[in-house]
């Protein structure tokens, strides 16, 4: 396994969730999407802190494991409010169809 590898990986399921978000008008699945591209972005955090080369001293530095955690978060919540806001869209409209989003702000 090369860093070049991982990186091909994290772009792959970059653009499958970039296509999903995309094409989809599902606002599930549009969630699901950008729950994707940010695994995608773990990855190359992951990746790219396992293949640095090592320094002077013989600490482990875990940067982008730290990175990675974070955004894992950040995605828990993302995904909890998006919920909320599908669930207040299906209630409202009867729909999860992202195009009739904006009528709920008028």
């Amino acid at each position: 396994m090369t860093l070049e590898s991982c990186l091909v990986v994290a772009a792959l399921v970059f653009c499958i969730g970039m296509a999903g978000v995309v094409i989809h008008r599902n606002a599930v699945r549009v969630l699901m999407g950008i729950e994707l591209m940010l695994n995608a972005v773990n990855i190359n955090f992951v990746a790219i802190n396992y293949f640095r080369p090592e320094g002077e001293g013989t600490h482990v530095v875990l940067t982008g494991q730290l990175f990675a955690v974070f955004v894992t978060t950040v995605a828990a919540a993302e995904a909890a409010v998006g919920l909320a806001i599908i669930l207040a869209l299906y209630r409202n409209l009867r729909t999860i169809n992202v195009d009739t989003a904006s009528r709920l702000s008028g």
